[in-house]
């Protein structure tokens, strides 16, 4: 007979996950020849709207999408920005991505900077280096102890350790700095380590698979093959760091040579001079074959919120060198240009309109909209009858798919209090009784308005 958690002392902890509206999305769910299936990718409906995605990846990718940004044109609730999360997807788990409201952007008081900073965040640079390393099977460590005048007991002074790899073996012996992260990182005999010849730096990769003994009766570390070849070689690494990475670096080495006077400033930022100098690096790194660029992609909802002067700026940004692909999206029609009297599409300058590839999207259909519920329902945990599945559908069809889809954990919980394991129709009528949507919540300003305060 097993002993459980409890019987040992070890109480079960409740779990804590957080889950973002979008995170079921794996892609824009296409087929080999660019056709959207009808349920793809953690994508449902809005095949056209896909399909047309699907043709931006392939432009991405061939890297003729150069001086155009992408505007996703549709009503509220119709997947605008899943999509544009979808397309990040299909560049790849590399692809920056930088999700940015045009609130936040129309609320700064330094509107470029924020736009400029999300730009450089957006763009990737995947960096090459070859250094020297020490990789292997760790087969004997020993510690050295020395004598300290500042101490009463010995302290470490180094250390011996042994490698081994599937066709070498090698023994060194170390510094104090090495020899503190080795201690640091708990580093025995059977896992993998490598040292950095140059810098000193030791990372652990895990347990070497069939090596080391068992230590404890659940293991967290992971284990992984031998390594092979030498134990002393020089091994490629691959890293990606965004523009912005760089111009923080750059702009911390000036702070740090400028000394006490860079004490003395009020305000220390990444300046002009240090994007040109980041550029520059880049640029070399580039011609030397070190680097790639890996354009990622700046996402911007309601895009309808920012003004002429954002406007401006981005269509300038869309034909700088380093500039990443710029979605935008909104649910506006005709309307003004912010700040101004101008009527527009979309509220945005036509000469930036001209420099878009627009997609469109539509509203959902009732077995879409049940489909979409179904697999948040999936990602959430969340068992539901069929009963409390139309309910929910017909709710989203009738008022709104998000607060459809934002009444599923409260409905969740009203059944867990009943002591049902799954969330029946008077669950969902209940939830909605409590939580008001959109329509609800202004007929009740309507009702009092007279003790509202405005």
């Amino acid at each position: 007979m097993g002993v459980g958690l409890e019987s040992e002392g070890i109480r079960p902890s409740v779990r804590f996950v957080r889950r973002s509206i979008h995170s079921h999305i794996t892609g824009l769910g296409l087929d080999a020849h660019g056709r959207a299936r009808r349920v793809g990718g953690g994508l449902v409906g809005q095949e056209e709207a896909r399909e047309a995605a699907g043709v931006i990846v392939q432009l991405i990718k061939e890297g003729k999408l150069g001086g155009r940004g992408i505007l996703i044109v549709g009503p509220p609730g119709t997947g605008k920005t899943a999509i544009a999360i979808a397309i990040a997807r299909e560049l790849g788990e590399d692809t920056p991505f930088v999700a940015l409201d045009g609130s936040e952007i129309a609320g700064s008081p330094r509107k470029t900077e924020v736009l400029l900073q999300a730009l450089r965040r957006a763009m990737g640079v995947k960096v090459r280096e070859e250094r020297a390393v020490i990789e292997g099977v760790v087969t004997d460590i020993k510690y050295v102890k020395r004598q300290s005048p500042f101490h009463p007991y010995p302290v470490i002074g180094g250390a011996r350790i042994s490698l081994e790899t599937k066709d070498d073996s090698a023994s060194y012996t170390v510094g104090l700095e090495i020899a503190e992260q080795l201690l640091a990182l708990n580093v025995r005999k059977g896992d993998v380590i490598v040292i950095d010849v140059e810098t000193g730096a030791v990372r652990k990769l895990g347990k070497a698979k069939g090596r080391g003994e068992r230590r404890y009766d659940i293991e967290v570390e992971k284990e992984i093959e031998i390594p092979g070849g030498q134990v002393k070689k020089r091994k490629e690494f691959v890293r990606i760091l965004s523009l912005h990475d760089i111009d923080m670096s750059v702009a911390a080495r000036r702070v740090a040579f400028s000394g006490l006077l860079a004490l003395l400033e009020t305000e220390r930022e990444i300046g002009d001079e240090d994007r040109r100098h980041s550029n520059e690096i880049v640029k070399k790194m580039l011609d030397e074959g070190r680097a790639e660029l890996v354009p990622g992609v700046m996402f911007i909802d309601d895009a309808h919120m920012l003004d002429l002067e954002c406007y401006s700026f981005l269509t300038r940004a869309m034909e700088s060198d380093f500039a990443p692909i710029i979605v935008m999206a909104t649910n506006r029609g005709i309307t003004k240009i912010r700040g101004t009297d101008i009527e527009s599409p979309h509220g945005m300058p036509r000469d930036l309109l001209d420099r878009l590839l627009v997609i469109t999207t539509r509203p959902y259909t009732a077995e879409e909209i049940r489909e979409i519920i179904r697999i948040r329902a999936d990602e959430e945990d969340v068992p539901l009858s069929d009963e409390a599945l139309e309910a929910l559908t017909k709710i989203g069809l009738e008022r709104s798919l998000r607060y459809s889809v934002q009444l599923l954990e409260p409905a969740r919980v009203i059944a867990s209090r009943r002591g049902s394991p799954k969330v029946e129709e008077v669950d969902v009528s209940e939830a909605a009784r409590l939580f008001a949507d959109l329509k609800k919540s202004i007929e009740t300003i309507e009702r009092y308005k007279e003790l509202m305060l405005y």
